[in-house]
């Protein structure tokens, strides 16, 4: 399976802190007392930086896997207390603007048969989710880029879920975001697997992305649903591309 060469191959895995809830995830990496926020989870969730230690003030970078609204949640409070938000020039009007520019796959009306699904829209709302939550300014990226913030992430263009996707090589872990999950947040459906249909613009993308991630050697996998894959990128690889679509 061809994929990304380790952008920090000798590098030991950086430390990462969880924050977020059983139903959305979003992470921080620390440096010199200087940090980065990797995704902003959702507006609810600003406490959770000073829970964990996290000085707004020292948070340097806001680097986004993709820009949908569970993802962006305290990034533009973030942005006005200095830092800079980055994201991949394809999901920059997503960013700034909150509307997206293409549909997704499938319709969402048939996902509300399960109880994750209601699980889910009641906690975004409670979480001031369901709006846009808008971005004033963001500093595009490319694939192949190596962000000059805490933990020097690499990034990996991984398109699929939304067109400017990406994936993260931090040294010795991955952040994923919705590349694959480990909860299906509309299902339940636990385990590695691309995101249900109606929160991917292409599903069959998606599977063509992970083949760009699947001879990295991180053995974390940081997922924007459910628990931290520690088995290693290449078992999460197989395992999401063998799922069946949902």
């Amino acid at each position: 399976m061809g994929g990304a060469e380790a952008v920090h191959p000798d590098r030991p895995a950086a430390a990462v802190t969880r924050l977020g809830s059983r139903l959305v995830n979003w992470y921080a990496v620390v440096e010199d007392g200087r940090w980065t926020i990797f995704d902003a989870g959702v507006p609810g969730y600003w406490p959770q930086l000073e829970q964990k230690g996290i000085s707004p003030g020292l948070v340097e970078a806001v680097v986004l896997t993709h820009a949908h609204g569970d993802h962006v949640g305290v990034a533009e409070r973030l942005r006005k207390a200095g830092a800079r938000v980055y994201v991949h020039e394809a999901d920059e009007e997503l960013a700034m603007t909150g509307k997206a520019a293409w549909k997704n796959e499938r319709s969402p009306l048939p996902y509300l048969r399960h109880g994750m699904a209601w699980k889910l829209l009641g906690h975004l709302a409670r979480n001031g989710a369901l709006k846009p939550n808008k971005i004033a300014e963001v500093t595009a990226f490319r694939d192949g880029d190596v962000l000059e913030v805490p933990g020097r992430p690499g990034v990996i263009h991984a398109p699929g879920h939304t067109p400017g996707h990406c994936a993260f090589d931090i040294g010795g872990a991955l952040i994923a975001g919705d590349l694959l999950c480990t909860l299906n947040p509309l299902t339940g459906r636990p385990g590695p697997q691309p995101m249900p249909g109606a929160l991917n613009q292409s599903t069959e993308q998606i599977l063509e992305s992970l083949a760009k991630i699947g001879d990295l050697g991180a053995q974390t996998v940081y997922v924007g649903h459910g628990e931290p894959w520690t088995d290693g990128v290449r078992s999460a690889v197989e395992r999401a591309r063998a799922a069946s679509p949902s």
